[in-house]
């Protein structure tokens, strides 16, 4: 075989597998709490990225991420910036859904200097509801996106990757992506149900994004602690109380996390080097 019919097929070959999303996959792991410094030998043992809040997140009173941006980046983990947005309820009207996302961008921006993340960090906006997204929440979510993007950040969202089968199947993940015009946004899709959700598991060869059910998603959380009942039901290997707990460390520690795949060992691509 000549050399460039040997080098045109090493290349088909190797496109091929990236569509097939048989590219390098890295697990990592969120949780609401930050573990501590001392679990992070071990927690890095098993992950190669962290879930780093910039906000209170879901139903915490403060934020124990703040300030553990440099202990993380030490122990070598790579980073998910998470900024948690809001609920529909806290909307009210599409004019004032306009005005908090574009505050709640300059929030995000801020957090993210301060902590030191550096400029073009994916920050990921944090949208609990699912379904098919309503005139208020649109609004919110691309104001909120065009604010963190004119910041010099770039703009993620964490959102469903399941079918409502009581909104007409829509997905959530590409109810927003049909509706974002030309915006650049970096899908983190949630499907924890088994399968496609492997369930509370750690392997070193995690499947890609794409097995989540959302081709174009670079992040999937197949597993959240406490396991979801009416969701994962059908995933088995959780612990007794439904937790997933993070490998090497003691059960006692209570380090239960939600489990990540993505297609970077650092998906905010938030490490300083």
């Amino acid at each position: 075989m000549k050399p460039a019919h040997f080098l045109a097929l090493v290349f088909l070959v190797c496109t091929s597998s990236l569509l097939r999303g048989q590219g390098p996959t890295y697990l990592g792991f969120d949780r609401n709490t930050y573990p501590g410094d001392a679990n992070l030998k071990a927690l890095r043992q098993t992950f190669s990225y962290s879930g780093y809040w910039l906000n209170r997140p879901p139903g915490e009173k403060t934020n124990t991420w703040t300030s553990h941006r440099a202990a993380l980046d030490a122990a070598g983990f790579g980073f998910l910036v998470l900024f948690n947005g809001r609920l529909y309820a806290e909307l009210q009207s599409v004019a004032n859904a306009a005005k908090l996302g574009k505050s709640d961008a300059r929030a995000a921006a801020s957090a993210a200097h301060r902590e030191g993340f550096p400029a073009r960090t994916i920050i990921f906006l944090d949208q609990e509801q699912g379904g098919r997204m309503l005139p208020e929440q649109q609004t919110y979510i691309y104001a909120w996106v065009d604010g963190v993007t004119a910041a010099g950040f770039r703009a993620g969202i964490y959102c469903s990757g399941i079918a409502n089968p009581a909104d007409g199947n829509v997905i959530t993940a590409e109810d927003i992506r049909a509706h974002a015009g030309n915006r650049e946004i970096v899908y983190w899709a949630i499907h924890d149900a088994c399968p496609p959700s492997p369930g509370c598991e750690f392997p070193k060869h995690p499947p890609s994004p794409a097995h989540s059910g959302v081709s174009f998603a670079e992040v999937w959380q197949f597993a959240q602690s406490p396991r979801r009942k009416d969701v994962a039901a059908r995933c088995s290997n959780y612990s007794r109380d439904g937790e997933c707990y993070a490998p090497g460390i003691p059960a006692a520690r209570q380090i239960h996390v939600d489990v990540n795949t993505s297609i970077s060992p650092d998906p905010s691509h938030g490490r300083s080097r």
